[in-house]
């Protein structure tokens, strides 16, 4: 079953309430009292809107099969916990939640017992409470359900700037009091304004590392930095992605080549040989698996199957909403879910994760390091602006292409931008750049 947009934006503020009902209910049981476990001041739990809209978009299509629903659940869930709980330490440096006393657990962020949950939820939310709540939304009058989407929308939004510019506010909190001790500064003003401190006050008693007693913000007072793109930082993980991006294009060029006697292009984009999945996979694999970088290899491997048979499903289903076109087609292959994954893949990506941290990553690291600081962001800059406008022209590229293979007679240009998409980007060129993709009837 396919939703509407509308109806996708419903579930989401639902299901943020229904979850943070939930965390509320199980924090009040053992804490024997109200505490607002919420990342927003509202009462909403954005991620648990965000799995239920990811379950409503992405699953529909293993309907009919139980087992490889809660198997997709399980995985998606966890995928996006996962990246939740690493964006959120990123950005405030403190873990949000921690499973690391909980068996089977991976770096804290995820575990067995959850995952396992979550994919119950898949099974529960696809065959019974999301058609029940798209039946419920539609008895809303069409002009007042956008009308409140657009208020939940803007209170939400609010709520998460005001969140956190508080939580900011402890960091620099603890970094002015470092220096007052130094005579250096003076407490930040910014903690004196009154609902900046209820926020604060909340999110101590919600989420107890993140409080300034605990809160530990060496990356703020970092020193300047004297190497560039040092650690995993934003300019270390872009060079990244558009590296990985030509290795990945190169890689299955060469290995389409070996197995089917054939030179196809495996680029993603219009401009160049550049795999736009395989840069995102290296820059996230990389974000993701930085701190576990000196782990075993089984251990990378492990991590790597089941994050990169995440992101590949995500990405395939991604490319077929919003371009209407099919990439890859894994139905010929055993142990596939739902053609756009397969066992043997997800293999492949575990053994290119313990490459990529083991072998190349070091050496790439030590490279892009050596540039200088100015000139390294000089040239990150040039290419990330070369990169936005080949995928802003190849999405338009692409789209038109759609437009003419669904149309049952020629397609006229209606206006300047389509005649230059006809001219330049003719249906022999974009087969040629793009082989192996197949429209999709949107019916």
């Amino acid at each position: 079953m396919s939703y509407t947009f509308y109806e996708l934006c419903w579930f989401y503020f639902i299901y943020s309430f229904i979850g943070w009902c939930g965390e509320v209910c199980i924090a009040a049981i053992r804490k024997k009292k109200f505490i607002n476990r919420g990342f927003v001041s509202g009462p909403f739990c954005p991620i648990y809107g965000t799995g239920a809209v990811a379950f409503a978009l992405f699953l529909p299509e293993l309907t009919g099969k139980p087992f490889f629903l809660f198997l997709g659940g399980m995985i998606l869930a966890s995928f996006i916990e996962f990246f939740t709980g690493a964006l959120l330490e990123k950005l405030f440096h403190k873990k949000w939640w921690d499973y690391s006393g909980i068996r089977f657990n991976f770096e804290g962020y995820i575990c067995a017992r959850y995952s396992l949950l979550w994919g119950g939820f898949a099974i529960l939310l696809t065959y019974l409470a999301s058609p029940m709540l798209s039946v419920l939304v539609g008895l809303i009058p069409g002009l007042a359900g956008t009308a409140i989407l657009w208020a939940l929308a803007a209170f939400l939004v609010l709520d998460a700037i005001g969140t956190t510019l508080a939580i900011r506010g402890m960091q620099k909190k603890v970094e002015q009091l470092a220096q007052l001790t130094e005579g250096m500064g003076q407490v930040s003003r910014l903690l004196e304004n009154a609902i900046t401190k209820r926020i604060v006050r909340r999110m101590e008693k919600a989420f107890p590392a993140i409080s300034p007693e605990v809160l530990k913000v060496d990356a703020i007072l970092k020193e300047k930095p004297k190497v560039f793109a040092k650690g995993c930082g934003f300019y270390k993980l872009f060079s990244l992605f558009f590296i990985g991006a030509f290795l990945g294009d190169i890689t299955e060029t060469v290995f389409c080549l070996i197995t089917t006697g054939r030179l196809m292009s495996r680029s993603s984009v219009v401009y160049g040989p550049f795999s736009i999945v395989w840069g995102l996979g290296c820059a996230l694999l990389t974000a993701v698996l930085y701190r576990i970088r000196n782990k075993s290899d089984s251990y990378i491997f492990a991590a790597g199957t089941l994050l990169g048979g995440a992101y590949e499903y995500i990405c395939s289903v991604f490319t077929e909403l919003v371009f209407g076109t099919v990439f890859w087609d894994y139905s010929g292959f055993r142990f596939n879910l739902g053609g756009r994954i397969n066992l043997l893949y997800c293999f492949f990506w575990g053994i290119a994760a313990v490459i990529w941290m083991k072998l190349l990553y070091p050496k790439l690291s030590g490279w892009i390091e050596k540039l200088p600081i100015n000139k390294g962001k000089i040239l990150c800059n040039v290419l990330i602006l070369f990169m936005v406008i080949n995928c802003l022209v190849s999405a338009l590229a692409l789209a038109r292409y759609g437009e003419r293979q669904a149309a049952e007679s020629r397609v006229e240009s209606g206006n300047a931008l389509e005649e230059f998409l006809d001219e330049r980007f003719d249906d022999e060129r974009m087969e040629r750049i793009y082989p192996n993709a197949k429209v999709v009837d949107p019916h």
